[in-house]
């Protein structure tokens, strides 16, 4: 599976950004993960492919907002009321068998698109 993650820019605080992962073919779940720099690689966000199971990073709950289109292999990620804290490489991810548990977990994962960079200015 490729995974083709856009829609990155630099934003001033309390803005708003929409960023997309489309995938080459059907998969399981998708999540964002994001790293800021000299940090660890943080979940954001995961659904499932149909939709209707979705987890949220605490950090994000209420600000952004992870859908499938209506071509459900494009996921997107908005992102609301945007602070510098929430400047990172964006990466979508999805895994190779069906995850009932552990999402938040980078190491689930099996393909990752290339990132996309969000940067937040104060």
């Amino acid at each position: 599976v490729q995974l083709q993650a856009s829609g990155g820019g630099s934003v001033q605080a309390g803005n708003s950004l929409r960023l997309s992962c489309t995938a080459s073919r059907q998969t399981y779940s998708t999540a964002w993960f994001r790293q800021a720099p000299g940090k660890e690689r943080e979940f954001v966000a995961f659904i499932n492919w149909d939709g209707d199971i979705i987890y949220y990073n605490d950090s994000v709950k209420g600000r952004f907002t992870i859908s499938r289109g209506s071509a459900k292999e494009t996921v997107y990620l908005q992102m609301k009321s945007l602070n510098p804290e929430d400047t990172a490489v964006y990466y979508c991810a999805a895994p190779i068998y069906y995850l009932a548990q552990f999402y938040a977990r980078p190491d689930v994962y099996t393909f990752w698109g290339q990132g996309t960079l969000v940067t937040v200015s104060s």
